[in-house]
């Protein structure tokens, strides 16, 4: 009887355990103590220059959770994103998706240069970028989470990967949830992820049609509030002003919470991309309402996706390596 009970005990824990160990594809597991005997101060570490970057700059959090959903949709969290042009080696920076848009190399390049000084060629780059989304989750009042560790970093980049697997602001819904699904992830990863947009912010040139010419006819999108959309042309004329910023969530823009899903319910999300998620499929809707009506519920789903999207196709054992500079190979 004692033996079934402590059986029974054993399978509960493992029921309502933190997700920890990631099996992958490549046959490696990923967990949270990865480094804690070959680097115990890693995560210490980066917290730290983290915070020091997001103290001076508060849009640098949004930047660094963008950097690593930038790299896992690509050739899976391996880092790719960091490189340069090198030889033969197209960078994956020069992308559509990220050309004069993604930011917060030089902070990644600040942690792992401390990192290789604390314990040389050790913590991968695509580990440090996993680590500094966390952190700046974290650092703007977001969920924290168990992150598991472990991944290697690749030996090349995907251009053509980038133009195609990231979603853009102006994909239909059915092509957003398409590119999420070849990842292994579903519409509720989606709209959970889609709730970093409560940080941030987005250029003029990434919603400007919506203010102007949406569905190719001169109109502004209907799915835009009246007023809203009068206050974004003040600053978002139909041509100049490309690179203008404008806050993803206009009510705590700096501020990790469930506004952005607020927002969207009085039809004031930004971007095409954010709007849809309320008119354009009823599950999502429904996904939306439930983050808005409930924080917790948010940052328990969105702490569990951002795990699931860390575990797209890592390089594990003695795939990739661990690279001494993020933006060259060794």
């Amino acid at each position: 009887m004692a033996k079934s009970i402590n059986l029974f005990m054993f399978f509960s824990l493992l029921t309502f355990a933190p997700l920890c160990f990631c099996r992958n594809t490549n046959g490696g597991y990923l967990y949270p103590q990865f480094y804690d005997q070959s680097c115990p101060k890693a995560q210490e570490i980066v917290k730290s220059i983290v915070a020091k970057a997001v103290a001076k700059e508060a849009r640098m959090a949004a930047s660094l959770v963008r950097l690593h959903f930038h790299d896992c949709f690509v050739k899976g969290c391996d880092a790719s994103i960091l490189l340069d042009n090198s030889g033969r080696l197209i960078s994956e920076k020069g992308s559509i998706p990220n050309k004069n848009s993604v930011r917060g190399f030089e902070v990644i390049d600040e942690i792992k240069s401390a990192l290789e000084k604390e314990c040389p060629q050790t913590v991968s780059c695509a580990d440090i970028l996993a680590l500094a989304a966390r952190d700046s989750t974290v650092l703007t009042g977001g969920p924290s989470w168990a992150l598991p560790l472990g991944r290697r970093d690749s030996r090349d980049a995907s251009l053509s990967g980038s133009n195609n697997n990231i979603p853009a602001p102006n994909n239909t819904f059915q092509t957003i949830l398409t590119k999420f699904k070849l990842k292994g992830l579903n519409i509720v990863d989606l709209v959970a992820l889609s709730g970093s947009h409560t940080i941030g912010n987005a250029r003029c040139t990434t919603f400007r049609q919506r203010l102007y010419n949406q569905f190719g006819n001169s109109q502004a999108d209907l799915t835009l509030d009246k007023s809203y959309a009068s206050q974004l042309r003040a600053r978002c004329p139909k041509s100049g002003g490309d690179q203008n910023l404008f806050t993803l969530d206009f009510v705590s823009p700096t501020r990790f919470d469930n506004n952005y899903f607020k927002n969207l319910l009085s039809f004031k999300g930004l971007l095409s991309s954010d709007q849809i998620l309320v008119t354009k499929n009823q599950e999502s809707m429904e996904l939306v309402k439930k983050y808005a009506a409930n924080n917790e519920i948010f940052f328990e789903q969105f702490a569990t996706s951002m795990i699931k999207m860390g575990n797209i196709s890592p390089l594990t054992g003695s795939k990739g390596e661990i690279r001494k500079n993020c933006r060259k190979t060794n």
